[in-house]
């Protein structure tokens, strides 16, 4: 599928998925004749992948790590203990930082019950 229709369906924006592409986050796995990106349904798992990290912070860098460790797992689950090794910790990072988003959201929640309250 073209780039279009992947960003619709990730609900991202063609300039992600081209930046993603320039910095090998993640290469679409084709290209028509005339250069335009081609994706697979296991390219947008992959996106999907990548987008849910998105809001917790990661890098560029860590999400590129977090995803070679997924496939080397994905590929190998029984030999690839340095990659399962590695996102254990992202895991656990992950988990952490989910957590501090709570506490933000929960502040945010707070926040408008004194504004709905002051506003009556």
């Amino acid at each position: 599928m073209h780039i279009g229709e992947v960003a619709a369906r990730t609900e991202l924006s063609l300039r992600s998925l081209r930046h993603w592409d320039e910095v090998g986050l993640l290469r679409p796995s084709g290209r028509t004749d005339g250069g335009f990106r081609l994706y697979t349904e296991a390219d947008v798992e992959k996106i999907l992948v990548i987008r849910r990290m998105k809001p917790l912070g990661f890098t560029l860098e860590q999400m590129a790590v977090a995803m070679r460790d997924l496939e080397a797992l994905r590929a190998d689950p029984t030999g690839a203990a340095a990659a399962r090794e590695r996102l254990g910790t992202v895991l656990e990072d992950a988990a952490a930082r989910r957590e501090k988003l709570v506490q933000q959201l929960g502040m945010a929640e707070e926040f408008l019950d004194v504004l709905g309250r002051e506003l009556g």
